[in-house]
């Protein structure tokens, strides 16, 4: 039994640390990580330079590359043979709602599906301090229960932990994406020259979708388990655009202005 281990916070973090000793347990733990941290890549792939392995010890690898081309090469490189799951995390703060669009510890689980293995990613809600021994302990139950019931096609699994002691745990929900908003989400300044520059930052002041959403579950003190899909299509809808093609194969008629003719001018 083969577990790849990656993250987006690089692999010399803690979060990493605490959930490949948690996964020895149940399997043969292989760690591909980016050599620094790399939050907030999304699904990035790194096209415009040569990628690199640095072997750290026996079956831990660093890259210097994306959590994506960390799992690329993992399956395709590294590995003797395919994991029967990946684990990305233990990622440092939730991701919730909209942060799987731009979350690095999401992206890799969902390149571990597009290659067609099984894939789980994981979460700690906390500021400063971490309780990644927490967050180990429930992902390693998951993981347990993807090994031994699989998942559906192109489904991955994000699990976010709350940030309470274990017995604070109020136990398990299994949620949906909530949407968030932001207060000022782009800061702006002045250098020390009177040039503006501008921070993508921001403070969430609230959420949307709060029927059984993800962020409901961590704010009343449950972990929270939403399976994503990757086909995005909103099928619900096709109909209605498919009033679209008519007008859009429509022939462009051409004008039936006549061109004019260009000729020597009078001096």
């Amino acid at each position: 039994m083969r577990i790849l281990v990656t993250n987006d916070d690089g692999v010399h973090s803690p979060g990493i640390e605490a959930l490949a000793k948690a996964l020895t347990a149940i399997g043969e733990v292989w760690v591909v990580a980016p050599d620094r941290e790399r939050t907030a890549v999304a699904h990035a792939v790194t096209l415009h330079k040569p990628l690199r392995l640095q072997q750290l010890r026996p079956r831990t690898y660093a890259v210097n590359g994306t959590p994506v081309d960390c799992v690329n090469l993992a399956l395709l490189k590294v590995m003797p043979k395919p994991p029967a799951i990946v684990v990305s995390g233990i990622n440092k703060g939730v991701n919730l709602g909209d942060d799987v669009m731009y979350s690095g510890t999401v992206s890799a689980a969902m390149e571990g599906t597009i290659l067609g293995v099984p894939s789980v990613a994981v979460s700690q809600e906390g500021r400063d301090a971490f309780r990644f021994d927490v967050g180990a302990s429930y992902a390693a139950r998951v993981v347990r229960l993807v090994l031994a019931r699989g998942l559906p096609e192109e489904t991955l699994v994000n699990v976010n932990i709350p940030n309470r002691p274990r017995r604070d745990i109020r136990g398990v929900r299994v949620t949906c994406l909530s949407r968030r908003r932001f207060h000022n989400p782009i800061v702006e300044k002045l250098d020390p020259h009177g040039r503006k520059y501008y921070w993508i930052a921001g403070e969430r002041v609230s959420w949307s979708r709060s029927k059984d959403a993800d962020h409901e579950a961590i704010e009343e003190g449950f972990v929270s388990i939403t399976p994503i899909h990757l086909d995005t299509t909103h099928y619900g809808v096709l109909d209605q655009f498919r009033s679209w093609e008519p007008i859009m194969n429509r022939r462009i008629k051409k004008s039936s202005t006549a061109r004019p003719s260009i000729g020597r001018t009078g001096r």
